[in-house]
């Protein structure tokens, strides 16, 4: 059975920063996936020629 879950989703425009949507949806997750047991290790937004990292950058409270 799992125990965590990685977020990767893309920004086809080219810039990987997240939006305040991102950011929202990522720590309304973390509490989520908290509550079923398991662990959000990160978010990770890809765009063609490079990444950004939430957790990296603590942008959510992975320990939920």
């Amino acid at each position: 059975a799992a125990r965590a879950l990685i977020l990767v989703h893309n920004h086809p425009a080219g810039n990987p920063e997240p939006s305040a949507a991102d950011v929202s949806q990522t720590q309304a997750l973390a509490r989520a996936s908290a509550a079923c047991g398991l662990r959000l290790l990160d978010h990770i937004i890809i765009s063609d020629d490079s990444y950004y990292s939430l957790s990296d950058e603590k942008l959510y409270n992975s320990n939920y």
